[in-house]
């Protein structure tokens, strides 16, 4: 750790034009950066809110936020003071990308203000931080004293995971002039050492030989790594091994149990005794690979050591050797396809989501954003997201693995206050995995419906001589006139419960109904309302007692007297006595014959009179209209109110007539 920070310190100014990074926007809206591997914490690697439009000021006011998948490894992080993209975790592109030459992170940024995602990408350079290595430090051959000049015999090559002029350019051979170096590039461009017999050799005259490989890469600075060879020379031995065949290609399932065969690899070696004898080994082997498969030196069986994985590794690539008691070998490639089976479930994560929404939203409101992702590769990690069809809602595919939650039309509070919104993703493996996420989402209540009442009109009766009720103010009786006083003189309802109160003792003599307007509003805003008509029937109480109108009884207590004149004729009128039932007429304007005229004035409906003393010592008769006005025509008493009660066609009459004296 203390070397690469060293490394990082020297090469600072030298690396500095990697820090004036690049950027371009594509028609997308993605964003790229590029940054060499190992910056320390911290580093700057890009002023996203400036490359997306934004004020800095204003940074917290976007809600610009970095989104990453669950389980993934946040290598940046997002200042919000300055808007700038910053390292969070030390990035090491071998340990990321392996070989890939082009080794790119990327994430998604959220603009909570816009509710819009942005697609960035960073691009990982390589640095020399890696050395050439070999697999082992030593590494033995034994060759026949009869091997023949110029003779080649394939080296250990050395690893080194950095890329193009950091990794391996040359390799150096030293210790004896007997031997010398063939550096061959295979078609990927690989090297390869090959050592060649350059002077005969002869065990007499020298059994072994030192020798040190030496590998170098073009870094600055270089880095190199080294190889022992002890050479032994053997006598004679004719024949070497031979491998059945040059390549050995299997594809097997990622799920296969550990201590399965892999695969067997055969080489023969005519040769008796020791010499015939061959022995297996792996060469050219990852450390990743040496823990998963191990070889049977003696059988050549390759054993699944460790578990597959197919999002892990797909492919493994190694070499074996089959070496022969005299120290020949022979060397043949193995090739390893993992195929891939669907044992990952969908992953959904919530990237967004609202907990609550006005009913009255516009079609198209954004509820939620949610990613899906799956490890498995092909169809087993193509993944399809729904919702019920039933719900009022719809989910689009936005870009990349991201969809959006949206309303597909107006929503109703009154018809749903809460939907548990189910997303399921299923992959298109077989069988089929899946995974769900609920969404819970209130629907806020807005004032969208008037007050309705359950009839078009009510009606009600109410007894007259009613108790009192205490006064309730109201704010939803529309005032009116009754008679020639306000409604509100009358009545108050309760602005809870719609209950209608009687201010006063009603007197059906006065009114018989009551129509008046009531109106409901609630307290939204703005307030909606409704009116209905309530009509109000007054029913009539025997509460009146007839009353003589005439003649006025004195006011002193005494019995009533009437004189007549001596010069008074038969059937001369008298007086007349008539009572009244004031039901329907006001008792208190109409008492005495004073009332009598006052009745006679002010009303021209029918009246209905009966007599009010039967027992009385004069004789009574029952004369109609003609006779009365001819008497009255005939009499010297000019009393206006015959006059008036004769006009009255409907009046029945009561006369007190004076009997005749003989």
């Amino acid at each position: 750790m203390d070397e690469i920070k060293d490394l990082w310190s020297c090469k600072k100014r030298t690396l500095q034009w990697l820090f004036i990074l690049f950027l371009w926007k594509a028609a997308s809206g993605q964003i790229h950066y590029t940054i060499p591997e190992e910056m320390p914490k911290g580093s700057f690697v890009g002023n996203i809110a400036k490359d997306l439009g934004m004020n800095g000021k204003q940074l917290s006011d976007h809600g610009l936020r970095i989104v990453t998948s669950k389980g993934m490894i946040q290598y940046f992080a997002l200042n919000v003071n300055s808007g700038h993209l910053q390292i969070s975790e030390k990035i090491d592109r071998e340990k990321i990308c392996g070989e890939i030459e082009k080794c790119m992170l990327k994430f998604q940024v959220l603009m909570e203000s816009k509710l819009k995602l942005y697609s960035v990408e960073v691009e990982i350079t390589d640095i020399n931080d890696n050395a050439p290595q070999f697999r082992t430090k030593d590494w033995k051959m034994k060759l026949n004293e009869i091997t023949t000049l110029t003779e080649r015999f394939l080296l250990p090559k050395a690893q080194d995971p950095d890329l193009g002029i950091n990794s391996i350019q040359s390799y150096e051979l030293t210790g004896s002039n007997h031997f010398s170096l063939e550096v061959q590039r295979g078609e990927n461009g690989a090297r390869q050492a090959e050592l060649v017999l350059e002077k005969p050799l002869d065990r007499e005259e020298q059994s072994a030989y030192d020798l040190i490989l030496t590998a170098t890469d073009g870094g600055d600075p270089v880095k190199s790594g080294t190889l022992q060879i002890h050479i032994i020379v053997l006598d004679a031995n004719d024949n070497m091994p031979v491998f059945s065949q040059s390549v050995y290609e299997m594809t097997i399932k990622e799920n296969i149990p550990k201590g399965s065969t892999v695969a067997t690899i055969r080489a023969t070696d005519p040769d008796e005794g020791i010499n015939g004898e061959v022995k297996y080994s792996f060469q050219e082997i990852t450390n990743k690979a040496t823990q998963i498969f191990q070889l049977d030196n003696t059988t050549g069986e390759i054993i699944l050591a460790g578990n597959l994985d197919y999002e892990e590794s797909s492919f493994y690539e190694f070499e074996v050797q089959a070496m022969d008691g005299g120290g020949l070998s022979d060397r043949s490639k193995v090739f390893v396809f993992v195929s891939d089976l669907n044992d990952n479930e969908p992953e959904l994560t919530l990237t967004f989501a609202i907990s609550s929404i006005p009913e009255n939203s516009p079609t198209g409101t954004t509820v939620a954003i949610l990613n899906v992702r799956d490890k498995d590769s092909g169809v087993n990690g193509q993944v399809t997201c729904s919702i019920p069809s039933s719900l009022p809602f719809e989910l689009k595919k936005t870009q990349d693995d991201f969809y959006t939650l949206l309303t597909e039309r107006r929503l109703d509070r009154e018809e749903v206050a809460i939907y548990n919104i189910i997303v399921r993703a299923v992959d298109e493996g077989s069988p089929t995995l899946s995974t769900s996420e609920i969404i819970s989402l209130k629907v806020l209540d807005t004032n969208d419906n008037p007050p309705a009442f359950i009839k078009s009109s009510y009606t009600s009766y109410l007894l007259e001589n009613n108790p009192r009720e205490n006064a309730r103010i109201t704010y939803f009786m529309i005032e009116s006139q009754v008679r020639e006083s306000l409604l509100s003189s009358y009545l108050s309802i309760n602005s809870e419960t719609g209950v209608v109160y009687a201010l006063n003792s009603f007197d059906y003599e006065e009114i018989q109904e009551i129509r008046f307007l009531v109106k409901a509003q609630d307290g939204g805003s703005p307030p909606l309302s409704s009116n209905v008509s309530v009509t109000l029937f007054i029913l009539d109480e025997n509460d009146n007692a007839p009353e003589i109108l005439y003649p006025s009884p004195p006011t002193d207590g005494s019995t009533g007297i009437e004189l007549a004149p001596r010069s008074s004729e038969p059937d001369y009128l008298l007086t007349h006595s008539g009572s009244i039932n004031f039901g329907g007429v006001p008792v208190s304007q109409f008492v005495g014959i004073d009332g009598v005229r006052a009745f006679l004035h002010s009303y021209c409906h029918e009246v209905s009179l009966t007599s009010g003393s039967r027992k009385s010592q004069f004789n009574t008769s029952k004369v109609n209209d003609s006779k009365v006005l001819t008497n009255q025509q005939n009499s010297d008493v000019k009393d206006p109110i015959l006059s008036r009660l004769h006009r009255l066609n409907q009046a029945q009459l009561i006369w007190i007539i004076i009997p005749s004296i003989s």
